[in-house]
């Protein structure tokens, strides 16, 4: 079964920046929308990013809009989630998601099929 492999996680300062990988060899990103998500302690999973299929649009969840950054590289199977601007909130367990879709707007949460690991994202204050 095809499988999704998160990397990228790490300890940063409020304003610092990371960018997380999401390997998805098993994927064609022609049919399948990508999301990112994540998961903080005492809070349910959040949608944080999810990318169409083609790559034609892109939706932010609003407390990351205009900090985070969604972007795919077709020839290495890869989804990006640039993270700048850190703030303490941010952190969290983060994963990616995958499900074949063709729609424009992100999936629910219940409708990807496919999940990662996590990866966890720490911002010191």
């Amino acid at each position: 079964e095809a499988q999704l492999v998160v990397s990228g996680g790490g300890l940063v300062e409020t304003g610092g920046s990371l960018r997380l990988s999401c390997v998805a060899p098993g994927f064609t990103f022609d049919d399948h929308a990508i999301g990112w998500f994540r998961l903080a302690s005492g809070k349910g999973r959040e949608g944080v990013s999810c990318i169409s299929h083609l790559g034609s649009t892109t939706h932010y969840s609003d407390s990351v809009k205009g900090r985070f950054t969604i972007s795919s590289d077709h020839a290495k199977n890869t989804i990006y989630l640039e993270m700048k601007n850190l703030l303490p909130e941010d952190t969290a367990i983060y994963s990616c998601a995958a499900v074949r879709w063709f729609g424009y707007t992100c999936p629910e949460e219940y409708e990807y099929s496919h999940w990662s690991q996590g990866t966890r994202v720490a911002v010191s204050p």
